[in-house]
């Protein structure tokens, strides 16, 4: 038996490391959710989730006010049902961010109790497929920084044998970001994948236009070019464009991804742990877009991501971001160009409990 003899949960606010612009938003500060989860086995397990400058008090109250009670004397064993069972108890708030983010909160504590239980890294447990998966970098590619700095950050990806970068995009006007695209390739040469991404920043009539501009520098991919919500707009753009088109970092459940796939709106899945709800319906994500021949590319959160991207026989890349290393003791490790998944029993992240209480919000 392994049954949760206390919950609590903190919020702690995260400095961003550097200035991160897109079309849209600026990354003010990352709001920390994480919930500790005990055991009458002697176990502890840690899991989180995260907003980029707003919510989190929202979501603390969530999980205190509703979610947590709920795990008193609950076996830590059935994830499932106990993700099942939260789920149905905030059907009133389903589908959305506030609610999605508590359950990851949740659901990542109670799978780094059941890898510390089995004795086996994340990676391992959530499928192993392998523990080495590319990374590509999106610290050098924010929309404010100049072209001469992109093509910088591009050339020290390359020299470290990364296999890609990400540009964002959304500029005023279109020939812009053309520029600035061209410039970086000419600079890499074309074994680079270069990443674009619009942060929902574009009308369809727009994304076509602007597709058609960067389609003669070969982006790896155009991600968000559309709101969210826009399916119909997205499966549109795709048949109208060469370029992969990328999406799922603004998606909260296991059903919009099959909406994307089921239309042809998603060509790269780009899932994320917190964002959908945890690792338990990420990997039926992961495994829905495998049904597809389409692989995933998750947003954000290197440090988690790294393990479930090589659990899967589609995990294609991890994005680098790192966020976290002011309150863990260690970060993802990168060799050969290669992120290497923790292979420590758990979720992999050593979190640094004094430095996150000196972050402590609530």
């Amino acid at each position: 038996m392994s049954i949760i003899t206390n919950a609590t949960a903190l919020l702690a606010d995260i400095a961003v490391e550097t200035d991160r612009t897109d079309a849209v938003q600026s990354f003010v500060k990352q709001e920390t959710i994480l919930v500790r989860l005990t055991t009458t086995d002697g176990l502890e397990g840690t899991g989180y989730a995260y907003t980029i400058g707003t919510g989190g008090t929202s979501v603390l109250a969530l999980l205190r006010d509703h979610l947590l009670p709920l795990l008193a004397g609950k076996d830590a064993r059935n994830v499932e049902a106990l993700w099942q069972e939260l789920l149905g108890l905030t059907r009133a708030t389903t589908t959305g961010a506030i609610t999605s983010l508590a359950l990851a909160a949740v659901d990542t504590a109670l799978w780094d109790l059941r890898c510390k239980r089995a004795g086996e890294p994340l990676w391992r447990l959530a499928g192993g497929h392998r523990r080495h998966v590319p990374v590509y970098d999106t610290e050098g590619g924010w929309l404010h920084l100049s072209t001469e700095d992109l093509v910088k950050g591009a050339l020290a990806a390359k020299d470290a044998q990364w296999a890609g970068v990400k540009i964002k995009v959304g500029k005023p006007h279109i020939a812009e970001d053309a520029e600035r695209l061209r410039t970086v390739r000419e600079a890499v040469g074309p074994a680079l994948h270069i990443m674009t991404d619009a942060n929902q920043s574009q009308s369809l009539s727009r994304a076509v236009q602007l597709a058609a501009a960067l389609e003669p520098f070969d982006p790896y991919w155009l991600e968000e070019p559309l709101p969210a919500d826009d399916i119909s707009g997205h499966a549109t753009l795709a048949r109208s464009t060469r370029i992969p088109i990328a999406v799922g970092e603004s998606m909260y459940s296991p059903m919009q991804f099959r909406n994307y796939l089921e239309t042809g709106g998603a060509s790269v899945v780009q899932v994320d742990v917190a964002r959908v709800g945890g690792i338990t319906p990420w990997l039926k994500v992961a495994h829905l877009a495998e049904t597809f021949n389409v692989m995933v590319c998750p947003h954000f959160l290197m440090e988690l991501h790294v393990s479930l991207v090589a659990a899967i026989s589609n995990g294609a890349y991890v994005e680098y971001i790192p966020q976290l290393r002011a309150v863990t003791r260690t970060e993802l490790t990168v060799q050969d160009g290669l992120a290497v998944a923790p292979d420590q029993p758990g979720i992999g992240i050593d979190w640094d409990m004094d430095a996150l209480e000196d972050r402590r919000v609530s």
